[in-house]
């Protein structure tokens, strides 16, 4: 991973200050906007409020504690969380589950393409672990099956495996899959083919496997749901990583907010991918730009530069994604 570009000057703020605004934000209901950014409070009987999340490079662009903390608070209104995008030096991502309350778990995997971690972060008042954490691999004898028209090249594997992990919410049980697929080199046009089919490949790799395991005799559950950044450019028909992650019934709800995942507003790379049996089941969705809110007082619209590399660097490059869904 690399770092992002230190903000020239450094900005310094009161955490609490942008917590109270980012709750603001969150809970506001214009009479004029029918897109609320409203986030339903966890805790409700038979739904689980679930996220995903790209915190850039945890760990490596060190995010001074008021950062974390800022980051903490919006972790909190979720009841499970699948990160991305942590280093493979811990420390941030521990100072970063110090500002949660107590009663937040969590379980993280090891090291894999550009040194990276995923995690899972829960609330334990609600939500349990299950006994069933691994990684989705795709052995050497199924490789061949993982093929689409128009590319010729081999499935070589996941670049990060898919970090499973069960969970008990109530009497349901849910599998979780937090996958971040490859981006890959963007120097030339080669290289640009070279990672778009490796990524598509990747995205249909996690969809036969989701729709295989559900339908498995031996299956630990049907409910299954892919999360994380797939780098998706555009959730539509025709999209090629669209196409592919959809391919083997999954299924990406839209979301009420209707806006890209990532600060700069170019792409919706960040998804909840739901089995069939669980699309009728999802109550509310999405995406909160927390960039809305945050560091109002250096905020210049004729000039936003400056502010966005602020929200970019001290929060994240990607907007959180939630799901509201019903068990």
């Amino acid at each position: 991973m690399r770092a992002l570009t230190r903000p020239n000057p450094e900005h310094t703020y009161d955490p609490q200050t942008e917590i109270d605004r980012l709750k603001n934000y969150r809970d506001a209901l214009p009479a004029t906007n029918p897109d609320s950014r409203r986030i339903p409070p966890p805790g409700q009987p038979g739904t689980v409020l679930i996220a995903t999340w790209n915190i850039a490079n945890l760990g490596v662009h060190k995010r001074r504690g008021s950062d974390l903390k800022v980051i903490a608070a919006v972790l909190g209104w979720f009841e499970i969380i699948a990160l991305q995008e942590i280093a493979d030096n811990l420390d941030d991502f521990v100072g970063l589950i110090a500002h949660l309350p107590d009663h937040f778990d969590w379980i993280f995997n090891d090291r894999a393409g550009n040194d990276e971690r995923s995690a899972y972060i829960f609330d334990t008042r609600r939500v349990s672990l299950s006994p069933k954490i691994g990684e989705v691999v795709i052995v050497d004898s199924d490789r061949k099956n993982i093929t689409l028209p128009g590319i010729n090249r081999n499935f070589e594997g996941f670049n990060r495996n898919p970090y499973l992990a069960g969970f008990y919410v109530e009497n349901a049980q849910l599998l979780l899959a937090n996958c971040h697929l490859l981006y890959g080199p963007q120097g030339s046009s080669a290289e640009r083919l070279e990672s778009l089919e490796r990524r598509q490949l990747e995205a249909y790799a996690i969809a036969r496997w989701c729709d295989l395991r559900r339908r498995d005799r031996h299956r630990w559950t049907s409910n299954i749901l892919a999360l994380g950044d797939f780098n998706l450019p555009r959730a539509q028909p025709g999209d090629p990583i669209h196409d592919a992650l959809t391919k083997r019934g999954l299924n990406l709800p839209a979301h009420t907010t209707r806006i890209p995942t990532n600060v700069s507003n170019s792409a919706d790379y960040d998804q909840i991918a739901v089995t069939p049996g669980l699309k009728s089941r999802v109550r509310d969705m999405g995406v909160f730009d927390f960039d809305g809110a945050i560091f109002a007082d250096i905020y210049n619209p004729s000039a936003p530069g400056y502010w966005r590399s602020c929200a970019k660097y001290y929060i994240s490059d990607h907007r959180p994604l939630w799901m509201q869904l019903a068990l």
